[in-house]
């Protein structure tokens, strides 16, 4: 992709927010663009970052460390949102700031017990699976309470909110009850005692559904960058 479209692309997704924004009684700013840079260039990224977009989310641990390398002179923040391996924890504590995908306690403790003490604590959002999709992680509407119990207290790690990919539909406005349904136990979670205050979800196709309902970071990748390259065809 050229710097053009790029650009262009990045004026379309940030109106799209604003308009949302609006037209949900939002404050303006209130929803961050988190720009999904999976499969996608290190030059693409910094790109983006050239036109203001200052954070960027990675699913793969080995890719993501690669471009952050070739990054480490960009003032920006990692977000990691992939499915996370034991024995992965301790690079993704060591190289983000957020991850969007903790659905076990085991996977919250080792993240704390290996966050170097020269870093802020960890800002971690629980995976939620509200349609029991077989495909995706995630944990059930019950089981919030619980792992919040077992996360709120660990020393290097703040437990910001929830996160969900729901099923693709062919209307993004059917995707409303899904988000609403996640930012009620959010709510019910806060009622409980606790201070969350992010909602991960929406991305390309239902942002302005996921905003309507209260998302606090969309996760955009194609709308700004096009088609993934094929990883084979990557250079970092």
């Amino acid at each position: 992709m050229n710097s053009v479209d790029l650009s262009e692309n990045f004026r379309t997704v940030m109106r799209r927010v604003q308009e949302a924004e609006i037209g949900a009684g939002r404050a303006p700013g209130s929803v961050e663009l988190v720009a999904v840079g999976k499969l996608h260039s290190s030059e693409s990224i910094r790109a983006l970052a050239g036109l203001g977009q200052t954070a960027f989310a990675e699913n793969f641990v080995q890719e993501a460390i690669q471009k952050q390398e070739a990054l480490s002179d960009l003032d920006v923040e990692w977000h990691f949102i992939g499915s996370i391996q034991s024995n992965k924890t301790r690079l993704i504590t060591n190289h983000f700031s957020w991850v969007h995908s903790v659905e076990r306690s085991k996977i919250a403790r080792r993240l704390s017990l290996q966050r170097p003490e020269h870093l802020a604590p960890l800002n971690v959002c629980l995976q939620v699976n509200l349609q029991h999709e077989r495909s995706k992680s995630g944990i059930t509407a019950s089981e919030i309470l619980p792992l919040l119990e077992q996360t709120a207290e660990l020393p290097n790690i703040t437990v910001r909110g929830l996160m969900i990919v729901p099923k693709p539909a062919a209307n993004p406005q059917d995707q409303r009850p899904v988000f609403a349904q996640l930012r009620k136990l959010l709510e019910n979670a806060n009622d409980r005692g606790y201070s969350l205050d992010s909602l991960s979800m929406g991305m390309t196709d239902d942002l302005e559904a996921a905003i309507a309902e209260g998302a606090t970071h969309v996760r955009i990748g194609t709308a700004l960058f096009g088609p993934r390259i094929k990883k084979a065809e990557l250079q970092w």
